[in-house]
C-alpha cells in the first residue's frame, strides 16, 4: 500500500526520541501525497493525522480521501486515537482510514471507526 510505504519512510527517517515518533500520511482527491509527523507535547501536542491535515491545507488539498499511520520502532500501522477520529469524521466524513488488521492492513470508513460521533454541524445550529 503506497500510503503506509510513504507513512513508513518518514517515520523511519525522521522519528526522533519520544517527541516525533508516528507518521501520518493522506491522499488527496488530487491523488497528491501529504505526510507529517506527531508532535508530542504533555499538554497533548498535535497527532500525526492532525499534521497531515494542516500540512494539506497547506499545500491546498482540501479533500483527502485516505489517510495511514504509522508508529516507530517497528511497530507498524496503528488507528487513529479518539480526538483524531473526530476530526476526521467533521472535516472529511468519506474518508477511508488504513489499520492494522490480523491479515495486514485494512481500509475502512471513519464511520466504522467512530460509529456514533459528535455532530458538531448540528450543535452549532
Amino acid at each position: 500500500m503506497e500510503l503506509v510505504e510513504a507513512a513508513e519512510a518518514v517515520v523511519s527517517r525522521y522519528a526522533s526520541g519520544d517527541r516525533h515518533t508516528v507518521a501520518a500520511a493522506a491522499r488527496a482527491a488530487d491523488g497528491r501525497i501529504v505526510t507529517g509527523m506527531n508532535v508530542y507535547h504533555f499538554t497533548g501536542g498535535p497527532c500525526a493525522e492532525l499534521t497531515v491535515i494542516g500540512a494539506a491545507a497547506g499545500q491546498g488539498a482540501y479533500d483527502l480521501v485516505t489517510m495511514v499511520a504509522v508508529a516507530d520502532g517497528e511497530r507498524g500501522v496503528i488507528p487513529p486515537c479518539g480526538r483524531c477520529r473526530q476530526v476526521l469524521a467533521d472535516c472529511f466524513p468519506d474518508i477511508r482510514v488504513i489499520v492494522g488488521a490480523p491479515g495486514g492492513p485494512r481500509s475502512v470508513g471513519i464511520a466504522e471507526l467512530l460509529p456514533a460521533p459528535y455532530d458538531w454541524a448540528a450543535a452549532r445550529e
